[in-house]
C-alpha cells in the first residue's frame, strides 16, 4: 500500500500539470505487458479507486471499453466525474463476475494483497475473463519482502481490514489451483519518480528503489 497524493510536473508543451503519485510506476506496468494492441479489447481495472490508470492506459494503449470496479464508493464517484468521452465505466463492487465473461484483459496494482480470499478472487477472475483472457496482477506486499513486517503494521494501521500475509506462493497456488496457467517476473521499475514520503512505509531512499524494482511481483495470470 502506496501513499496516495497528487504531485505537479510539466507535460511536453511545458504545461504544468497534476499527476497521481502512482503513474510513473503505471506507466512502467503498461510498458511491459506482453499485449501491445488493446483495439479490440474490453479492460478490467479491479481496484481501480479514482480511475487514472484505466485512463493512463487508454492514452497508451487505446481499447475498445474500460470498466473500473472498487468497493470504495467516493472513489468511483471521483472516477466518474473524470470519464469524460473516453469508453469508460465506473461500478461499485468487489466481484468482477457479475459482469459475466466480458473482460479480454484485466489488471491489479496493490489490491490483491489485501483480500481475504484469494481463491475467491481467482474464481471471480476466471469467470470475468472471455477465453484465453489475461490477468495482470503487481504487488510488493508478500512475505519475501524483507520490511513486510513492518508494512504491514503500517497498512493495518490505515486500514479497516484485517491485512494478510501471503507469500508469493499463496497467490501463485490460489490462481493455478482456479485453472490458470501463472507466470511471473519483478516488477523492474527503472525510471524516475518522486522520493517517498511515507518513511515508515519506506525507511530510507535505497528502500523504496529496491521494493519497486526488485520486491513488487508482476504476476500475469492467463485463463486455459
Amino acid at each position: 500500500m502506496e501513499q496516495t497524493y497528487s504531485t505537479w510536473h510539466l507535460n511536453p508543451t511545458g504545461e504544468a500539470v497534476m499527476e497521481d503519485i502512482h503513474t510513473p510506476y503505471w506507466r512502467h506496468f503498461i510498458n511491459v505487458i506482453l499485449e501491445r494492441n488493446l483495439s479490440d479489447c474490453t479492460v478490467l481495472d479491479f481496484g481501480c479507486s479514482r480511475g487514472g490508470f484505466l485512463r493512463l492506459l487508454n492514452g497508451m494503449l487505446p481499447f475498445c471499453k474500460g470498466v473500473g470496479i472498487d468497493i470504495a464508493s467516493d472513489s468511483i464517484d471521483e472516477a466518474g466525474k473524470s470519464v469524460g468521452d473516453q469508453p469508460l465505466s465506473y461500478h461499485v463492487t468487489g466481484d468482477p463476475s457479475r459482469f459475466g465473461s466480458m473482460f479480454d484483459i484485466a489488471f491489479s496494482y496493490e489490491v490483491i494483497y489485501l483480500l481475504q480470499d484469494l481463491s475467491e478472487h481467482a474464481r471471480q477472475m476466471k469467470e470475468a475473463l472471455r477465453e484465453n483472457g489475461v490477468y495482470y496482477a503487481v504487488t510488493g506486499c508478500h512475505t519475501e519482502s524483507p520490511l513486510w513486517n513492518r508494512r504491514k503494521e503500517v497498512i493495518a494501521n490505515s486500514s479497516s481490514t484485517r491485512v494478510p500475509s501471503y507469500s508469493p506462493d499463496d497467490y501463485i497456488d490460489a490462481f493455478a489451483a482456479n485453472g490458470f496457467d501463472v507466470t511471473l517476473r519483478r516488477f523492474g521499475f527503472n525510471d524516475f519518480a518522486p522520493p517517498p514520503t511515507n518513511r515508515k512505509f519506506h525507511p530510507g531512499i535505497l528502500d523504496a528503489l529496491t521494493y519497486s524494482a526488485d520486491e513488487k511481483i508482476l504476476f500475469r495470470f492467463s485463463k486455459n
